[in-house]
């Protein structure tokens, strides 16, 4: 009897949702100006900045990678250094791109709980590296929203990390790929965790939630746009049929599908980081839930046809389990099944 494949490795994995696809096809009818002079990415500002309560400049890229290195390198000269957790995408899964783009800027990485930092730990590594001519520049700081390890930075703690930077001349960048389930969970309004807590530039991910290839740059102060457009276009993530893009993202925000589908993801993965009970590594905050389950843990799952990515080294026995918008709602009852069924260790 062949194994039916129960798929929780990533929110890339995903389908795309109706709505987009609607949208999609709504754009796609006549000829229409190119290079971000059609009318859909003309509107993006105003949606965005509906959205987060301010004045925004926006910018349409489609991918997350290139949401991330652009804006950091915006903000960075090639003699900068960008603060951020070890565990950040930016850090670990984007090839060296913050380099690439900034012409050489180095990542500075710290520790936190969570993958998130503290304005102590931040505080403390500025103090501990004078700055002089003979070292790299406090340029900027970068931040995940979930972070890498699906936990939420509530307001207080990036008004603090803010604070912090600001006190030393960085600016704040912010790692939205999972920017709505965070919202959702956190029950705030957008703006709380973004430019009211001093967040200067936010890459806003949809790609992850339901888009098929859909994100954007925002800037909360329109004074740090400087280059970005040359830049982007330098990169070739100016894209000369953006309206595909943009159109995602206004249905995207106009119809409440970042919420109704961040709503839907949490909701599974907290149903599964109960299930998995004592064998849970931190707080289930977003769509993401980490465990231990050991190498015959892990095998007894594959075995049963499940699927999800080994978190570090095979042989430590951590997982990563990721509920998707689109997840099968049985799949979710039958993980949930495996993991209660799973010896006591």
């Amino acid at each position: 009897m062949t194994t039916q494949t129960m798929r929780f490795m990533s929110d890339n994995t995903a389908t795309a949702c109706p709505e987009m696809l609607a949208a999609l096809a709504a754009a796609n009818h006549g000829l229409e100006v190119a290079y971000g002079d059609d009318r859909w990415t003309q509107r993006l500002d105003a949606a965005l900045g509906g959205f987060f309560g301010a004045p925004v400049r926006a910018f349409a890229v489609a991918t997350g990678t290139a949401a991330n290195a652009l804006a950091l390198a915006t903000l960075t000269p090639p003699y900068g250094a960008i603060f951020a957790h070890h565990e950040a995408h930016i850090a670990s899964d984007e090839c060296g791109a913050p380099a690439f783009y900034s012409g050489g800027a180095q990542l500075m990485l710290l520790e936190g709980e969570h993958a998130k930092l503290s304005a102590a730990t931040l505080a403390a590594s500025l103090e501990a590296h004078p700055v002089s001519v003979h070292t790299v520049q406090p340029a900027a700081l970068s931040v995940s929203q979930a972070s890498e390890l699906g936990a939420a930075y509530r307001p207080e703690e990036l008004v603090e990390l803010c604070r912090v930077a600001h006190a030393h001349g960085l600016k704040v960048h912010m790692d939205g790929a999972r920017f709505a389930n965070a919202l959702c969970f956190l029950g705030c309004h957008p703006s709380d965790v973004t430019w009211r807590a001093g967040i200067d530039v936010l890459s806003f991910g949809a790609t992850k939630n339901g888009a098929l290839a859909a994100e954007a740059v925002v800037f909360f102060d329109p004074s740090l746009v400087r280059d970005f457009e040359l830049r982007r276009k330098r990169a070739g993530h100016l894209l000369s049929k953006s309206r595909f893009v943009a159109a995602q993202l206004l249905a995207y925000l106009e119809h409440d599908l970042w919420r109704r589908n961040a709503m839907r993801a949490n909701g599974f993965a907290r149903r599964i980081g109960a299930a998995a009970g004592q064998r849970l590594l931190g707080p289930v905050e977003a769509n993401e839930v980490f465990v231990r389950l050991g190498a015959d843990g892990k095998a007894r799952l594959r075995a049963a046809g499940f699927e999800f990515y080994d978190w570090g080294a095979e042989s430590a026995g951590l997982a990563r389990l990721v509920a998707a918008w689109d997840q099968n709602e049985a799949h979710v009852e039958a993980l949930c099944a495996a993991l209660g069924a799973l010896p006591v260790s």
